[in-house]
């Protein structure tokens, strides 16, 4: 009898455990199954499909994190994802930008779901903003380009564009809709690499992971003012030096300074530029490690499509390399912030002395050789400055380059003062 119970609570135990590992080994072959799956096509996706919310029904988790970029996640100590008025914050850009747009107004950017509506509202340039203040701001625009070509939507106002487009940037402009593969769209970054004799068609998916974002994360600047073409300064590469020298080969400015005379270039947003001088890039680390760190869903890993701060999702952004703390990674940046931060400041302080020592000694009288020099160093002084101030980073993606930049900023602003008392002194 006492046998009996013992074979039959074996078979019971034996009968469970099989069960249970038939269904384990069906719970890792879906697994499998379902990680081999790229995606589910619940609905086709046309070739020029620039809404988000239909490549949303095949791409559930990515479209709602893409939503997400619509939302205030807060302020970082110098960025996140607040809607900060920077004229307000720092007083002296009125003065460092006087005679141009950024001057009037300028806002801290918003998430990739506010784009197009920011661009719509923001008063800089007013109705005169051409089309291509929009090449980074629609999903739409990938379908213009085809149909117009880029040539006629850069040179097509801005009002008349704007009834043609609905949709913030979005899917269409990093992914083709029939493999979903990464592709840049943007007519500019493509010529700007081919210049380069970069073949896109041989990047591998680690790079393209940066290009997406290289397409509208850069500087950039118009052809002429009558012709608004969008151009990329890398001919001769992409650091600063190489693209001033660009610049100044074909005489080009943004705008004159109406203090000092001097012809200023405006510097955009380069995020590509300097983070491919830093540390990360040359690890192999692409912007979307950090700003769009995988994260898994079921068996899956997929992209965060929240894109947004590393500083406000340091265990998925910063912790999968680094296995220090939260507090410290935090600090690391912060700390590199705080210095570049610290170095602006003096940047801007040496810059507008050289503005007023221009202006001063323009009124003494002093000779126009030593004015054009003076106004030379404060066209080179500003760009640096600016090109620090304008990139999103605060320094992190390249805190060495940024630093160098600023010392030469500094620099050249003495020696922009410097020049112009010497002329008077000597007059």
């Amino acid at each position: 009898m006492k046998e009996n119970r013992i074979y039959v609570s074996l078979f019971v135990v034996t009968t469970l455990l099989t069960i249970a590992v038939a269904g384990l080994l069906l719970n890792i072959a879906q697994r499998k199954q379902e990680a081999r799956n790229r995606f589910v096509q619940v609905v086709p996706i046309a070739d020029f499909e620039a809404n988000p919310e239909v490549w949303g029904k095949n791409f559930p988790d990515q479209y709602d994190g893409w939503k997400r970029t619509a939302e205030a996640y807060g302020p970082t100590e110098f960025g996140g994802g607040a809607h900060r008025d920077k004229l307000a914050l720092n007083p002296r850009l009125k003065e460092l930008y006087a005679g141009y747009s950024f001057s009037i107004e300028y806002h801290e950017r918003r998430g990739h779901a506010r784009a197009l509506e920011d661009v719509i509202a923001t008063k800089r340039m007013g109705d005169q903003k051409p089309g291509t203040c929009m090449s980074c701001k629609s999903s739409d625009n990938v379908r213009l380009w085809n149909e117009i070509g880029p040539e006629k939507f850069f040179l097509t106002p801005m009002r008349e564009l704007q009834h043609q487009v609905s949709h913030s940037v979005s899917c269409l402009n990093c992914h083709d809709p029939k493999t979903m593969d990464l592709r840049p769209a943007n007519p500019a970054f493509l010529a700007a690499m081919k210049n380069r004799n970069i073949d896109l068609a041989k990047a591998t998916r680690q790079e393209m992971r940066t290009y997406v974002c290289a397409q509208c994360h850069v500087e950039y600047y118009f052809e002429t003012p009558d012709r608004p073409i969008l151009h990329f300064p890398w001919e001769n590469g992409l650091r600063v030096e190489e693209m001033e020298r660009h610049y100044d080969a074909i005489g080009f400015a943004d705008w004159e300074h109406p203090v000092s005379g001097a012809k200023m270039i405006k510097a955009q947003h380069p995020d590509y530029e300097l983070w491919s001088t830093g540390i990360h890039a040359r690890a192999g680390v692409a912007c979307a490690d950090c700003h769009m760190p995988f994260r898994r869903v079921g068996a899956q890993k997929i992209s965060d499509h929240w894109v947004r701060s590393p500083l406000v999702n340091i265990a998925h952004a910063c912790q999968t390399c680094h296995r220090q703390s939260e507090e410290e990674m935090r600090e690391r940046v912060v700390t590199i912030q705080r210095r570049t931060r610290e170095l602006m400041d003096r940047s801007e302080v040496a810059i507008i002395a050289a503005t007023r020592a221009i202006a001063r000694a323009k009124e003494a009288g002093a000779p126009e050789k030593a004015l054009e020099d003076a106004r030379a160093l404060h066209r080179r002084a500003q760009f640096r400055w600016d090109f620090v101030s304008s990139e999103n980073s605060m320094g992190f993606h390249s805190p060495q380059e940024a630093a160098r930049l600023l010392g030469e900023a500094i620099d050249f602003a003495r020696q922009a003062e410097i020049t112009v008392l010497r002329a008077r002194t000597g007059m």
